[in-house]
């Protein structure tokens, strides 16, 4: 490998421009001086570093390791022992190369022992592998110290391995004693620095480099994307003399995390060259930013290309997937994880189970986990989130109790799906204990996550006084989503009073809440008070706060139909309205009574009960019934919490079609069958 030349090329004048608060920013770097290639091995050196000078590699026999054996030595030996060795240390190295890419080092290490004589790459090689598994650090730096005469990619090798095990300080102490460094060891550094989020330092390295290629303004550019200083990222790209396709992934990458898209479809289009990192930025991108529809075309594109997808591939497009609740196309996307053999990988899996869970299917989403092989801490909360959020308050329980037996410890998240699955199923009891449990016995500390949840489970239970005790006595600020969750409570059980104060402080800490008011005016309509109910909506006016609109939609023959609450625009109304009518004449025999308190318009009744039956999630039904196969689950999404009539009514109706219906708020599942609801009216 060639060495650097000692006399370093002045970085350019825009560059340093452009940079220039690097130079007088206190770093670890301010008071290092950086060897030059050709230092001299005098220099006093740490005990514990190397004191050879990398020379060219040679074949060294094993009984000679103490007593250095020359090239001159090795020339007289008899040609026999020349070819022979020769073509014996040639296979001897493949042999430990392809065990060290199998990741099996104790068969490496087997074939390296019976090696007579060894090379510089052999020793190099078993070094690599070493550096490649964790905690590994002692053994390697034992090996290094061995080598009879070590070269750059030596040093190289056990920079890497200081890195990964002791950190970003031990490695730039090897690296300032080395004798001689390439490019490989600057952009090493500059990476660690930038993985670290220490751009100061890898700012500085940068221009002290004698030399920099691609992959040092790659590392640069990315470690800026990933630190979120985008501005700097853009800088540097338009610098670089050369973008590897790693610089312009990565600023597609900052694009999409800065919400940027369009950029970020400009960059995609007039990027040369382009690989399976780049497509999945950009469909990552997408989901990420609440447009999952493109992504999902973009991967069927990227299919198209030819392109194969990997696990975080799948991974993003599952995400879609949920976030779409587009369950055919999850279903197309479990066999893509077979076709290209990746149902072994724990992160895709855990998205399946997860997509499953949040597409209704329940049943899919266990027969799945139960196959995994290699489940995380992660998969387990997935599939007891999932329980969670079908009100299967009992199985969570059941699933957290064997997560504990096999040995997986929960993490914050795990307890948040556990008090979600609690409340859920009216398990107050349960959910306190589990919420008393979390620091004493798992010692893990409450978020304002958990707190959430704790108000959620004692409000819907009607322990509205207790629910505002615990937020009081929380050691931190409570945020506008605990506010919210006990106005709803309060909504629920007609508490004027401790709404109108929830509202209140709702609103201080988020004066744009359209759900503060919204909540505010519903409990107002629900005892009548529809002067004040005037009063909310003028000040939403006022303030320029824009409620969400309601909406429902279902998936038909992999298309999506959506619906508003007064639908005047789907195609099919017609026959939606005569299915709806139709509906309501055999519900009110079957002793269906509408529930006007879930008209919020001061009208009279005959209109308000009009307007239930136009509400989006009745449509949806309509329509399900239409053009779902019998025997077939429809499944109904909406954007907001179904309201107590609509919950009523579809009740009515799965009894007097006989079908299941499975609707999804944006709280939980609810399962209709047989005229019963599978949250038991507790939701």
């Amino acid at each position: 490998m060639t060495c650097l030349k000692s006399t370093r090329t002045q970085p350019s004048k825009l560059l340093l421009k452009i940079l220039h608060h690097a130079k007088h920013q206190s770093s670890s770097l301010s008071t290092i001086t950086i060897q030059k290639p050709q230092a001299n091995r005098n220099e006093a050196i740490p005990a514990d570093s190397p004191s050879y000078p990398p020379q060219k590699t040679h074949l060294v026999s094993t009984g000679n390791i103490t007593q250095k054996t020359t090239p001159t030595q090795l020339r007289n030996e008899p040609k026999h022992f020349d070819h022979q060795v020769f073509r014996n240390v040639i296979t001897s190295n493949k042999l430990i190369t392809s065990h060290i890419r199998c990741g099996d080092l104790d068969s490496a290490l087997k074939v390296f022992e019976k090696m007579t004589v060894r090379t510089t790459t052999t020793w190099n090689s078993i070094l690599a592998g070493y550096a490649k598994i964790p905690g590994k650090v002692k053994e390697a730096r034992q090996l290094f110290d061995k080598i009879p005469e070590p070269d750059t990619c030596s040093y190289n090798s056990m920079l890497v391995c200081y890195l990964h095990n002791l950190g970003i300080g031990s490695a730039l102490e090897f690296f300032q004693w080395m004798p001689v460094k390439d490019i490989a060891s600057w952009n090493t550094m500059i990476s660690g620095f930038a993985q670290n989020g220490k751009m100061r330092e890898a700012q500085k390295l940068f221009l002290l480099m004698p030399e920099k290629n691609s992959v040092s303004w790659s590392a640069l550019i990315s470690g800026y994307v990933k630190c979120g200083d985008l501005n700097m990222a853009v800088k540097s790209f338009e610098l670089a003399p050369v973008k590897s396709v790693v610089a312009w992934t990565a600023m597609v990458t900052g694009y999409m995390k800065s919400g940027k898209i369009g950029l970020a479809e400009k960059l995609f289009r007039e990027m040369p060259v382009t690989n399976l990192v780049t497509w999945n930025a950009m469909v990552a991108g997408y989901v990420e930013n609440c447009r999952a529809e493109e992504g999902l075309k973009l991967f069927r594109s990227m299919i198209g290309y030819g392109v194969w997808p990997n696990a975080s591939s799948l991974s993003s497009v599952l995400l879609g997937c949920s976030n779409l609740s587009a369950l055919q196309m999850g279903r197309q996307v479990h066999q893509l994880l077979y076709k290209f053999q990746l149902y072994n990988d724990t992160t895709s899996g855990t998205a399946l189970v997860s997509m499953y869970c949040k597409c209704g299917n329940l049943e899919d989403a266990w027969k799945f986990f139960i196959e995994m092989e290699g489940k995380d801490v992660v998969t387990w909360n997935a599939m007891i989130a999932g329980y969670a959020q079908h009100g299967e308050g009992v199985k969570a329980h059941n699933l957290f109790d064997r997560m504990r037996n096999e040995g997986i410890k929960p993490d914050w998240i795990t307890f948040v799906a556990v008090l979600m699955a609690c409340n859920h199923a009216g398990l107050v009891d349960l959910g306190v204990e589990y919420f008393d449990s979390m620091a004493r016995e798992y010692r893990v500390e409450a978020k304002p996550e958990h707190y959430t949840c704790m108000v959620d489970l004692l409000g819907r239970a009607g322990k509205l006084v207790e629910a505002v005790a615990l937020i009081k006595k929380m050691p931190f600020e409570p945020h506008s989503a605990i506010f919210g969750t006990l106005l709803g409570a309060c909504r629920m059980h007609k508490n004027l009073e401790l709404a109108e104060f929830a509202a209140e402080k709702l609103l201080d800490l988020d004066p744009t809440s359209a759900a503060g008011y919204v909540q505010l005016a519903n409990v107002y309509a629900a005892t009548n008070r529809w002067d004040l109910v005037g009063k909310v909506r003028q000040s939403m006016k006022e303030n320029r706060v824009v409620k969400t609109p309601g909406y429902s939609w279902i998936e038909v023959k992999s298309v999506v139909h959506e619906f508003r609450s007064g639908d005047r625009a789907h195609p099919e109304l017609a026959s939606i309205h005569g299915k709806l009518f139709e509906l309501d004449r055999k519900m009110k025999l079957a002793g269906y009574v509408p529930d006007l308190e879930f008209a919020l318009h001061d009208v009279g009744e005959e209109q308000k009960q009009q307007l239930l039956l136009q509400h989006s999630d009745k449509l949806a039904t309509a329509f399900g019934l239409i053009h779902v196969p019998s025997g077939m689950p429809i499944r109904i999404f909406k954007n907001l919490r179904v309201c107590g009539d609509c919950h009523h009514a579809i009740k009515y109706i799965s009894a007097i079609e006989k079908r299941e219906i499975i609707l999804r708020d944006t709280t939980r599942f609810h399962h209709f069958k047989s005229g019963v609801c599978s949250c038991g009216d507790y939701w």
